[in-house]
């Protein structure tokens, strides 16, 4: 009897054993998995974090700024950011080739214009044009391809929370830094090329007046380059459409070509017109004397089967005098009333200008907005 309890208690003791020793390995399994659990987790999130960096030293590594990031959600906070970029690609990309660029072209513009510039109406009206269409160059070249060639950036960082205001805005900080370089340097080349500077002013002074002239011209110029380049398809049609766009300035720019009635209001809409128009105003082209009247008799009795009594005619008329008097009425017939010598006439065109750099600016906005549709 004594033995047969014995016999059950080392089986109830062993029972309990047992049983513990299961509780045990269940316990340290349950603790085995929770630590296998942690550190699975653990190295998933320094993956997912490496990813991540690796990520976004890739955009980093690509000009692209993670605008996911909280310090970067601010339509304000973005334009300075977005400005950094642009100036750095201004020194590491050589963005500032198109400052020398400028310089070259104005040199050889000023070494042909300057000896009639502000002194005679054609050649104020031929210098008016020739610096327009520098304007209009230095500000296409500026920004015809910043906007296409980083699309698919631009449309990444867009999606990552990128505002398009503050992208464009950003743009045309930048933009107005290049074309203000350039129209100094472009008039600084002007004066000290030969060419003879008005004395007589309307608003700040000639120089001032006819750098802020060049400045508008330039950036608004610059402002229809960057909606070319925020709607083309690629850099190549950007480059392509250029020059047709600069063709059609000039020639509707009421200087290079009388354009027939129904095509005159066409100009009002150009910034050619209204750059020429202001330049004209500014050197008081209607107070110009004129010489083309005077040129044509000149060609016509210095030919060598000229008419002798011709010949005999212009001599007498430069002898007694009349060489002047066929200026004025030349000069008179070449008035022009868009290029009135007025403060409010200057002003005027300086608010047209303005405002086209605005509307250009705008519209790049806009159809920026819906470059996440874009499938190209």
């Amino acid at each position: 009897m004594a033995e047969k309890k014995n016999m059950n208690g080392e089986k109830t003791r062993a029972g309990r054993k047992g049983l513990t020793d299961e509780k045990l390995t269940a316990g340290e399994k349950a603790v085995e998995d929770e630590k296998l659990t942690a550190g699975r987790k653990v190295l998933t999130d320094e993956k997912l974090t490496a990813g991540r960096k690796a990520a976004a030293d890739e955009k980093a590594a690509a000009g692209e700024i993670d605008f996911s990031n909280a310090k970067y959600r601010g339509r304000l906070r973005q334009i300075p950011i977005y400005i950094g970029k642009l100036f750095r690609m201004f020194v590491y990309q050589n963005d500032w080739k198109v400052i020398p660029l400028a310089v070259f072209i104005a040199a050889l513009v000023a070494l042909v214009v300057k000896r009639t510039f502000f002194v005679t109406m054609e050649g104020t009206t031929k210098g008016a044009l020739a610096l327009t269409s520098v304007s209009l160059w230095n500000g296409f070249f500026n920004s015809i391809q910043v906007v296409c060639r980083e699309r698919n950036i631009v449309k990444r960082e867009h999606r990552s929370g990128l505002h398009m205001s503050s992208y464009i805005a950003a743009h045309m900080v930048y933009q107005a830094f290049l074309c203000i370089i350039q129209t100094i340097t472009t008039v600084l080349v002007f004066r000290y090329s030969g060419v003879q500077f008005p004395k007589h002013h309307l608003v700040n002074g000639f120089t001032l007046d006819f750098i802020l002239t060049i400045f508008l011209i330039t950036y608004a110029a610059d402002m229809l380059s960057l909606f070319i380049s925020s709607v083309a398809r690629s850099t190549t049609a950007a480059m392509t459409v250029m020059p047709l766009v600069l063709m059609v300035q000039l020639i509707f720019s009421g200087c290079m070509f009388s354009l027939p009635g129904s095509m005159k209001g066409l100009s009002k809409f150009m910034i050619s017109n209204h750059g020429t128009a202001c330049i004209c105003a500014e050197a008081d082209y209607n107070g110009l004397k004129s010489t083309s009247g005077w040129s044509m008799l000149n060609k016509m009795a210095g030919r060598p089967d000229a008419d002798p009594n011709v010949k005999s005619m212009v001599e007498d008329m430069e002898r007694n005098g009349y060489k002047e008097v066929v200026e004025a009425e030349t000069a008179k017939s070449n008035y022009k009333e868009d290029y009135v010598y007025t403060a409010a006439n200057v002003k005027h065109r300086w608010r047209v200008l303005a405002g086209f750099a605005l509307f250009f600016a705008l519209l790049s906005v806009v159809s920026l907005e819906f470059i996440d549709k874009d499938r190209r």
